[in-house]
């Protein structure tokens, strides 16, 4: 008798990402918002996890405290056996560089390079030679099925395109984790399946850790767990079957079609 993929995903040991107590709070004006406060979770090698939540709850500060963008004001996050939150910024910034990828709602592709030049940046800022770099990309371009448009320039290409061109870029110097805020949350229904799958088969099935924030339960649906964040606090949902939403929302789209005659 085969596991599920959620059965396997709790017998992931030791823990690879591990947050500890996190706290954070701005300062606006007069008032003190809190963001989050104790949140505690661990993260599976090779996990995908989704992390839900309404907008302004504090997704993406998670994300950035997670990667080193931001200090938390008290906790710990661990990345292997890497410390991050006693790091300087320095060593933050190094380990960002070395071990982190991130796609963006909006692809953040710098317009003035080709789509080949766009993936190649990260590793020749980093000090990795064009030639060295060019032939670490194209496979990954061929990955996300862009290799011929390798000349192109951004504007040229579709959302997905862009999407896809992203990914590549994100994972061009094979980080351990892939931080993804909202990847599909410009696209189209459609076009945001295909790179929901194409980011799992590129990060989860490679044993790398894929934390998705999204808004979306389907999108959450393909993740190996679900968490929400909500009044500072971290969640795990026991109850988040992967891909039941997606299955779901599927019948539901069938059914509407058929009773307003859309299908033949």
């Amino acid at each position: 008798m085969t596991s599920s993929r959620s059965d396997q995903t709790t017998r992931l040991e030791p823990a690879f990402i591990r947050l500890a107590g996190l706290s954070k709070a701005y300062q606006e004006g007069n008032r003190r918002r809190v963001v989050l406060e104790n949140a505690s979770a661990e993260f599976g090698r090779g996990e995908f996890v989704a992390l839900l939540g309404r907008s302004g709850s504090g997704k993406s500060t998670l994300l950035n405290l997670i990667s080193g963008i931001d200090r938390a004001d008290a906790g710990e996050i661990w990345v292997g056996d890497q410390e991050l939150t006693h790091m300087a910024e320095r060593e933050r910034t190094l380990f960002r560089r070395r071990h982190i990828g991130f796609v963006f709602q909006f692809f953040n592709l710098i317009p003035t390079l080709s789509v080949l030049e766009n993936v190649t940046l990260p590793l020749e800022l980093g000090g990795t030679a064009p030639k060295v770099a060019r032939a670490a990309a194209e496979p990954l371009l061929d990955a996300v099925g862009l290799l011929d448009r390798a000349a192109t320039f951004p504007d040229k290409l579709s959302g997905g395109e862009q999407q896809r061109i992203a990914i590549a870029r994100a994972l061009i110097h094979d980080p351990l984790l892939l931080l993804a805020d909202e990847p599909t949350g410009n696209l189209d229904e459609g076009t945001g399946e295909s790179v929901l799958a194409l980011l799992d088969r590129l990060t989860r099935h490679a044993g790398k850790n894929l934390l998705m924030v999204t808004h979306s339960p389907e999108s959450a649906s393909r993740a190996d767990r679900v968490f929400h964040l909500r009044d500072g606090k971290l969640e795990h949902d026991p109850a988040f079957r992967p891909g039941f939403t997606t299955a779901v929302a599927r019948d539901r789209r069938a059914v509407n079609a058929d009773e307003n005659g859309e299908r033949g």
